[in-house]
């Protein structure tokens, strides 16, 4: 079985990334992240990964699965709940798995520059916790190998609902002390002169950023440089609900803003993030009844944005999802038409 940011790799060389935990039967819905250089090159200068010996570029936004769909269509499945096709690898196409843990644990067998690093930051946070090693792991370059020390992040992920609550409280201190440095303190705004979301400023996002505490900078002894480091959460194996079954199909309502109250946070910091919630106000609608009780969320940007009992304004599409025993609507947010309209954010921030 394999969970989010778990990173199956195919005998051609296309590194992927499973996306969420709402999988059909057999296969894994994924991101494409990676392609090795003796099938793909990419005229992007910042998409190439040579840091590991081997060449690889990086896919952003739609690339990878465009790719895909052109070359190598055996890896895309029609989702008919979605009514389109996405990327998706069955279980028998996969030539190696790598997953974060195990990731982690080779990194630190190497002992390099970049695995002291990543000591510095964890050693940090299991002393401010209750934290143990094996619940975290690695991502990105980090995980693949082809990390280059003088330019790559610390890409960590963290597992567990309550290890994320742990890691996020620990951090917090951290901060305050001056042990690590939150990476949205010494954010300037003014770098975001090219914000596109009309609804939610990059002051705005700045703030929402910061608070979620899983974003920093580590001073780092052993590569001579500030570092920044990520924590993404990711599920445990009993936390996991697969609704891929469950949900008969979804209909596309219309665009909606509107003020809700978010009444469980478990799953919003997970991807994609989900959001139970209650309608407050319609803002403004399609011509028909909105009452939607949960979010969803497919967008980074919007992923840990309220907790619970927080009232937020959200923008995005409503949908009726049908299962086999009721019907519900849903606001979600996720890279379609009217994309920078979209917003998810505390109703007022402080």
């Amino acid at each position: 079985m394999l969970r989010d940011r778990d990173s199956p790799v195919t005998k051609e060389g296309i590194i992927m990334r499973v996306y969420g935990y709402d999988h059909p039967p057999g296969r894994y819905i994924c991101d494409v992240e990676y392609a090795s250089e003796a099938i793909y090159k990419s005229g992007v200068p910042k998409a190439l990964r040579d840091g590991g010996g081997e060449r690889y570029y990086k896919f952003y936004e739609d690339e990878g699965l465009r790719f895909v769909s052109s070359k190598y269509p055996q890896y895309t499945l029609f989702v008919p709940q979605l009514k389109k096709k996405v990327v998706a690898v069955g279980e028998e196409q996969v030539a190696e798995v790598r997953r974060p843990q195990e990731g982690l644990a080779r990194l630190l067998d190497k002992g390099d520059s970049m695995a002291q690093a990543s000591l510095e930051v964890l050693e940090k946070v299991l002393s401010a916790s209750k934290l143990k090693i094996g619940d975290f792991g690695v991502f990105g370059s980090l995980l693949h190998g082809f990390y280059r020390a003088e330019l790559s992040d610390l890409d960590f992920a963290v597992y567990g609902i309550r290890e994320l609550a742990e890691l996020r409280s620990a951090l917090s201190e951290l901060y305050e002390s001056g042990s690590l440095t939150n990476e949205f303190d010494v954010v300037d705004v003014s770098r975001f002169a090219r914000w596109r979301f009309d609804k939610y400023t990059a002051k705005e996002y700045v703030w929402h950023q910061r608070r979620k505490a899983i974003y920093g900078i580590l001073n780092s002894k052993s590569l001579k440089r500030a570092v920044k480091f990520e924590f993404e959460p990711v599920l445990r194996w009993g936390e996991i609900v697969n609704e891929y079954e469950r949900i008969v199909g979804i209909e596309a309502l219309g665009f909606v803003e509107a003020l809700v109250r978010v009444v469980d946070d478990r799953y919003a910091p997970f991807m994609p993030s989900k959001y139970e919630v209650e309608l407050v106000e319609v803002v403004s609608r399609p011509p028909l009844k909105v009452e939607p009780t949960r979010i969803v969320s497919y967008v980074e940007e919007f992923r840990m944005q309220l907790f619970k009992d927080e009232v937020g304004f959200v923008a995005g599409w409503l949908e009726e999802v049908r299962t086999r025993g009721s019907s519900f609507q849903q606001v979600v947010l996720t890279r379609r038409e009217r994309y920078y309209e979209q917003a998810l954010k505390l109703a007022k921030p402080t």
